[in-house]
């Protein structure tokens, strides 16, 4: 199984690694941005001065984080996508979810943005218990999905290295989660169109999920 899951993720390496490679940059969506900006709020509010994002990308929440003054650490599996964020100045290494390279409770709060989202439901469980590993107990974590009817298949609009998504429910991404903290927060919007649309080449019915993880506080 392991080997199985390593592959799979070099093979999203690979795609991401030839997403960065042309330069294409996918703008976060109004919403998302307007999420990003509350949950900066909350971290303030809670005096939480730094974060770990999963999933980097090329660094754009990154970089709005570092503005808000918050410390910021990053990982991403495509060694691409690592180099565009370093360029931009942000702390970021290649890591997987499934392998962070972190001491328990390193971080007091963390965000992963489409991302879990190619995650099999074999091994969700696994790579949520690695996240709250180094989340710091009582922690948020901050999750953004593209949702689905419990389906697990390959992106129709990639022609190389299709990425494998796992599209959940809303109900099942609830009991997911919940097995590891309380879902304190649970939103959704709509698929947009052009630059707010998602993944699928639009024969994909789905909307955004964007949940806060509260993880268990100090026993």
């Amino acid at each position: 199984m392991e080997a199985e899951a390593d592959h799979g993720e070099r093979r999203l390496a690979d795609f991401y690694n030839g997403r960065a490679a042309s330069g294409a940059d996918h703008p976060p969506s109004r919403q998302r941005v307007e999420q990003r900006e509350r949950f900066v709020a909350l971290l303030k509010h809670e005096g939480r001065h730094a974060i770990l994002e999963v999933g980097t990308g090329t660094g754009l929440d990154g970089l709005q984080f570092v503005q808000a003054g918050i410390h910021y650490t990053g990982v991403d599996i495509a060694e691409g996508q690592v180099r565009w964020a370093r360029s931009r100045g942000l702390d970021v290494s290649v890591a997987s979810a499934r392998r962070l390279p972190f001491p328990d409770s390193s971080f007091p709060a963390m965000w992963s943005m489409s991302t879990l989202l190619h995650v099999p439901a074999r091994d969700i469980d696994a790579v949520l218990a690695e996240l709250t590993r180094v989340a710091a107990p009582g922690a948020p974590i901050a999750v953004g999905l593209w949702s689905g009817d419990d389906e697990e298949v390959l992106n129709p609009e990639d022609d190389v290295e299709p990425r494998f998504f796992s599209r959940r429910s809303d109900a099942t991404v609830r009991e997911v989660f919940g097995r590891h903290g309380t879902v304190e927060e649970f939103v959704t919007w709509p698929e947009g169109s052009g630059a707010e649309s998602g993944p699928g080449a639009g024969l994909w019915n789905q909307h955004y999920q964007f949940l806060i993880l509260r993880t268990p506080g100090p026993k």
